[in-house]
């Protein structure tokens, strides 16, 4: 007989616990430092800029972009110059500085005694193809071997390993990959295992960053990136991402990452720790229709599913995160589940990536992020570059960020091949 500690027993009990918020940190387009972002979120400034990760050719169909910039990382002494070196995609350094950060943040260290009940669900939705590419060229161009690292740095659930490796957490790992609905899945799937009682605390979150020249000229050859219409003026890159508009011409492809810390209540208390938001419910669908176009029926049902998860009715909701990429349909869908859910008294809606671009899977991180420090501060972020689609009725926050004390706010998101996340976020008094 194997004898296990008792610490390291998996207890069953099924009793429903309050999963709360410790902790989180992101980057985005609005800049690498989550304060800074924040203020110029508040102020309506937009991210997206000129493309600058690759050289455009003439007719490359995709000129702007939501880029992250740069870090050096020789201050932080976990990402040493000589390791990180073979970690050549970006997503690793960016997802290592955000984990780092929001635990930081939570209070939490993850000692030998609670490292076995630490869960990791941070993920990616590309992942690292940028690796892949680059030593597909060299092999063509030079007839090189790839690098010992490539295939590592492309596999998508290495960057969960990665986060594990940086933390000592021990407990469950899974890379949650949901298209851009990764983020919030990684908090759902987080909120499962505590729940089970398979951990107490879970990193989750997710990373990307897509600025890779078949995937950016790809996400534009079906028709999901933005460009001006043909023989049309290229337009300011600022004003480019704009959500539930009448001229919204789809989404800006951008980078950014999002780490959140969630755990139980029980575990909060007994270290102390007072957090200040809950992830109150959640819910997922399937579309099992269109591989990238969204379905009402489906979509709707996962808002109403959600509430009702939280034990709340569609009245008790504050405000709403949306998904809102700025395609015609996507925004469109999403509008009308929300008018059939609320009926006449929808809540005022903002739609970060009017600021921010669509970074993948880590949109709904970083959104989620944006969301809880609105409800902390009492303000809605504004949906910028919003002209009103006669099609669309919606309080789309255009005036600029408004003051809006939150108790309950829904965060949608939906993704390729029909995969809808979304939760309740609760401020806690």
């Amino acid at each position: 007989m194997v004898f296990v500690p008792e610490k390291f027993i998996v207890r069953m009990d099924f009793v429903p616990k309050k999963t709360v918020i410790l902790g989180y940190d992101a980057v985005s387009p609005l800049g690498t430092e989550l304060a800074a972002q924040w203020q110029r979120a508040m102020k309506g400034d937009c991210g997206v800029g000129p493309l600058t990760r690759f050289a455009l050719p003439p007719d490359f169909p995709v000129r702007v972009a939501g880029e992250v910039a740069d870090i050096d990382i020789r201050p932080y002494t976990f990402l040493q110059p000589r390791e990180m070196a073979h970690w050549t995609s970006p997503i690793f350094k960016y997802a290592l500085l955000v984990v780092y950060r929001a635990l930081e943040a939570s209070g939490v260290s993850i000692t030998p005694s609670i490292a076995p009940r630490v869960a990791v669900t941070f993920s990616s939705a590309v992942g690292g193809l940028d690796a892949v590419l680059s030593a597909d060229r060299l092999m063509v161009a030079e007839n090189k071997m790839p690098h010992p690292f490539t295939n590592p740095n492309s596999c998508i659930n290495m960057v969960t390993g990665k986060v594990s490796i940086l933390t000592g957490a021990t407990g469950p790992i899974c890379s949650t990959i949901t298209a851009c609905a990764t983020g919030i899945t990684s908090l759902i799937v987080g909120e499962m295992l505590l729940q089970r009682n398979m951990a107490d605390v879970v990193i989750g979150g997710a990373v990307d960053f897509p600025l890779v020249e078949p995937i950016v000229a790809g996400f534009a050859t079906m028709n999901g990136a933005y460009r001006p219409k043909e023989g049309q003026i290229h337009e300011p890159p600022e004003k480019t991402s704009r959500p539930f508009s009448v001229n919204r011409r789809g989404f800006v492809v951008s980078e950014g990452a999002g780490a959140i810390i969630i755990a139980t209540d029980d575990f909060a208390r007994a270290h102390g720790l007072k957090p200040q938001i809950e992830l109150a419910g959640w819910g997922m669908t399937s579309d099992a229709g269109h591989f990238v176009a969204p379905k009402l029926q489906t979509v709707q049902r996962c808002v109403a599913e959600t509430i009702t998860n939280a034990g709340i009715k569609p009245h008790d909701i504050d405000a709403v995160n949306a998904h809102a990429t700025s395609t015609k349909i996507g925004d469109k869908v999403e509008a009308d589940a929300l008018a059939n859910i609320f009926g006449k008294n929808i809540p005022p809606v903002s739609a970060n990536k009017s600021q921010i671009g669509h970074a993948m899977g880590a949109s709904s991180a970083i959104e989620a992020i944006f969301a809880m420090e609105g409800m902390r501060g009492d303000v809605l972020l504004p949906t910028i570059n919003y002209l009103p689609d006669p099609e669309i009725t919606l309080d789309c926050v255009a005036e600029g960020a408004r003051k809006l004390k939150q108790e309950f706010v829904l965060k949608n998101a939906f993704g390729f091949g029909g995969c809808n996340s979304c939760i309740i976020l609760r401020r806690i008094e």
